[in-house]
């Protein structure tokens, strides 16, 4: 691979990744703030963004690490938030295939919107495939380590109140639900999403409904997949 090959599959991920760096931002800053007000300094900050990676789930860490340490709680937890990537992973299984050294590194960059992105983007002609998935990947890790840092100085300087910092979360996840059913005109595996997280919502409560409702999601769109791409075709 070329430095002008590569050069030209980072300029061509780049804009893709313009909405993240917005969103990364805003959520780094209130994670490295809220980091920051635990007594956890900017070294800490990004070295957690860095290495760990994990968005919502670095939120929940703050309780973690500011109360008795339990890991088998810690364990479950992190594992209930992050069980999408169980998922996540199993689509991506096509678009990651022949990545070969990128691979590791594509599957621990993995996140909520890099999997957005890499799900409805194609390279544009002349681009390589893994190195473009690559870039998306890379410049969203560095967004929210960036944001990060950012937060955490910001924290050390200004005193303000936190309290409902952490629902900028949220707000990007509906951004990018409204995004995805903006761009997608088959709404049906979007609706029957809302369907089964509510219905799961109801059924196990809002601190174990995540497992079951991606279960939910994967057992009924697996079932009616066939139905789908037809109309998806149409």
């Amino acid at each position: 691979m070329k430095k002008n090959d590569l050069k030209i599959a980072l300029k061509a991920a780049f804009p893709h990744t313009i909405p993240v760096l917005t969103g990364f931002t805003f959520l780094g800053i209130a994670y490295g703030v809220l980091m920051n007000t635990k007594g956890y300094g900017v070294g800490w900050t990004a070295l957690a963004s860095l290495l760990v990676f994990a968005g919502s789930a670095q939120y929940v860490a703050i309780t973690f690490l500011t109360s008795v340490f339990n890991p088998i709680y810690a364990l479950l937890m992190t594992l209930m938030i992050n069980a999408r990537h169980l998922f996540y992973g199993i689509s991506l299984l096509d678009k990651y295939k022949n990545t070969g050294k990128l691979k590791p590194y594509l599957i621990f960059g993995l996140c909520d919107e890099t999997f957005s992105i890499v799900c409805s983007t194609e390279p544009p002609p002349g681009v390589n495939r893994k190195w473009f998935i690559f870039f998306i990947t890379l410049l969203d890790h560095c967004y929210w380590v960036l944001g990060s840092i950012l937060g955490g100085l910001l924290g050390s300087m200004i005193s303000f109140n936190t309290q409902g910092l952490d629902f900028v979360l949220t707000a990007l996840f509906v951004v990018i639900f409204l995004g995805q059913w903006k761009a997608q005109k088959n709404h049906k595996p979007a609706i029957i999403g809302i369907l089964c997280s509510v219905g799961c919502l109801i059924l196990f409560g809002p601190s174990n409904f995540i497992i079951p409702s991606m279960a939910a999601i994967m057992v009924i769109l697996t079932v009616f997949r066939k139905n789908l791409a037809k109309e998806e075709a149409k």
